[in-house]
């Protein structure tokens, strides 16, 4: 278990270990989002946190701390460099297990954002209760919705979209991005070259049978 880079006094750490172990006993839910740039992780997301009560926890909002601390701009090139650099210095599944430990912490089903390398979906699969979404899309759509959500990081050509999926779709370093190898490891993958509400329902129908 990891409690990120904070530091907590005895009785914290005490409350703190308390509210894991009961939210291990009752069984929360915790879902890992991975998946292609803008194939819609985030409206999965979404409707978790809106529609099913899920917490969200945000490897992107991890990593955004940790640029701005270091004095970093805040683009893609910083996200995997950043990314890769923590993985790297402490384990390639640290980013993920830090937000495992929160969610834990938080006694509610959560959904953690996005998975991106093997390590953090074994990690996160070996703790138990989790399961990995991925979700995958045509690449024009998927590079129209990342210019629609006008993001720091997503302000880019359709050219350098795909150049940058390419660079983290595979690698054979665990301690950097393999979107590719991780889709593969999930346990549902979904379609999304529909309607939003053809995707909402899909992610509600299987939560329905985890729940079962």
């Amino acid at each position: 278990m990891i409690l990120s880079n904070r530091y907590y006094t005895v009785s914290t750490l005490n409350y703190l270990f308390k509210k894991i172990t009961f939210a291990k006993k009752y069984q929360m839910i915790i879902i890992g989002i991975t998946g292609t740039l803008g194939a819609g992780k985030g409206t999965i997301v979404e409707f978790l946190v809106n529609e099913k009560g899920f917490t969200h926890f945000s490897v992107r909002g991890f990593i955004t701390r940790e640029i701005v601390k270091r004095g970093l701009k805040v683009n893609r090139d910083s996200m995997v460099l950043v990314a890769n650099d923590l993985r790297a210095t402490h384990s390639p599944s640290y980013i993920t297990d830090c937000l495992h430990t929160e969610a834990l912490i938080s006694g509610s089903n959560c959904v953690i954002e996005s998975i991106r390398t093997p390590g953090e979906a074994e990690s996160l699969r070996a703790k138990g209760n989790f399961y990995l979404f991925a979700v995958d899309a045509d690449a024009k759509a998927r590079y129209q919705r990342i210019k629609e959500r006008q993001s720091e990081t997503d302000q880019i050509d359709f050219d350098t979209f795909i150049a940058n999926e390419t660079r983290e779709m595979t690698s054979s370093d665990p301690n950097h991005q393999n979107l590719r190898k991780c889709i593969e490891m999930a346990d549902f993958v979904f379609d999304n070259n529909g309607s939003i509400c053809d995707l909402e329902q899909s992610v509600a129908e299987v939560l329905e049978g985890i729940r079962q």
